[in-house]
């Protein structure tokens, strides 16, 4: 009896340290991913966007067979709900990442992983407006804290972070619209992606046709890295996937940060971005708050694993 416990905790084991492995990977390479769209700079950000939906649908297509998940999808289509949820989930993903990608590219990547370290707090203020979620004492305090860094930035350098409060807040809603979607995140971005195809094609051929399109007109490398958009938008999310479904919430909360982190290096020691006296208090003031966030979301997750349940306000 004891031997087969043994064989299943060391299975359990094994399991989360894969799970921990696809999570890290996941957030290294959306860390290190401004590398790849400043490869392609000079290309406009909304035909880049086009073309990472245009091949991305042509690469995850295949998986959804691959994968034993058309049943799924085609469910997702047919349902009219579903189907609504997924293509406003669309529209927000797209100005997502055409935000992104035009932030990396325009010098303003210190913004952008602003606005993904801003995220879980946003996602925690979406749950209390929409979801009447109470939020606890110590996720107030973070909260209040990251609006503190935020307004400090604001009132004394004269500039309203606007991308990063894009991107938090679009990747926000994005996440809070989707949970009403019964649909895996593959099928889900699958569909989304399938939506905006069409359209996308013929926006692309519209460039083509008036002479002023990328594709097959500049370079056999940047026709490479435009249909390559594919790949590093499904990679991560297919890495996250298989680590989230095996680690525990608090876990992947931690390894998150990962993505913005790499964001901020590369900012500030690669492409050697200005930092200024009120942007740094700003990072000060979101670090504090995420390090807040983090203590009080594990110190939970431990209560609720020894069968304590939290009272609301603690």
């Amino acid at each position: 009896m004891s031997e087969t416990k043994t064989i299943a905790d060391n299975s359990a084991g094994n399991e989360q340290v894969w799970g921990v492995f696809y999570a890290v990977m996941a957030f290294v390479i959306w860390g290190i991913s401004p590398i790849y769209w400043k490869l392609m700079k000079h290309i406009p950000s909304f035909e880049i966007i086009t073309h990472r939906l245009v091949w991305s649908f042509v690469f995850l297509l295949p998986l959804i067979v691959i994968r034993g998940r058309w049943h799924e999808f085609t469910a997702a289509i047919k349902n009219i709900r579903t189907f609504g949820i997924l293509l406003i989930t669309a529209m927000l993903v797209t100005t997502n990442w055409f935000i992104y990608v035009w932030a990396v590219n325009n010098e303003y990547l210190l913004q952008a992983s602003l606005g993904y370290y801003i995220n879980p707090l946003v996602n925690v203020l979406l749950g209390m407006v929409f979801l009447k979620e109470r939020l606890r004492a110590l996720q107030m305090a973070a909260v209040l804290i990251a609006c503190a860094g935020v307004l400090y930035q604001t009132v004394y350098y004269g500039q309203f972070p606007w991308i990063s409060l894009a991107l938090a807040f679009s990747f926000g809603f994005y996440g809070l619209i989707r949970k009403a979607a019964p649909v895996g995140s593959l099928v889900g971005l699958t569909v989304e992606t399938m939506l905006l195809f069409i359209p996308g094609v013929i926006y692309l051929s519209y460039l083509d046709r008036m002479g002023v399109g990328s594709l097959f007109r500049v370079s056999h490398t940047l026709d490479g890295l435009l249909m390559f958009t594919a790949v590093a938008t499904a990679v991560p999310l297919l890495l996250f996937a298989l680590g989230a479904k095996r680690i525990n919430l608090s876990t992947v909360g931690l390894i998150q940060y990962i993505g913005p982190s790499g964001m901020f290096l590369l900012a500030v020691f690669a492409f050697h971005e200005p930092v200024n006296s009120a942007q740094v208090i700003t990072f000060v003031c979101i670090w504090m708050a995420l390090a807040l966030y983090s203590f009080d979301t594990i110190r939970i997750y431990r209560r609720l694993q020894e069968g304590i349940r939290p009272h609301p306000s603690v």
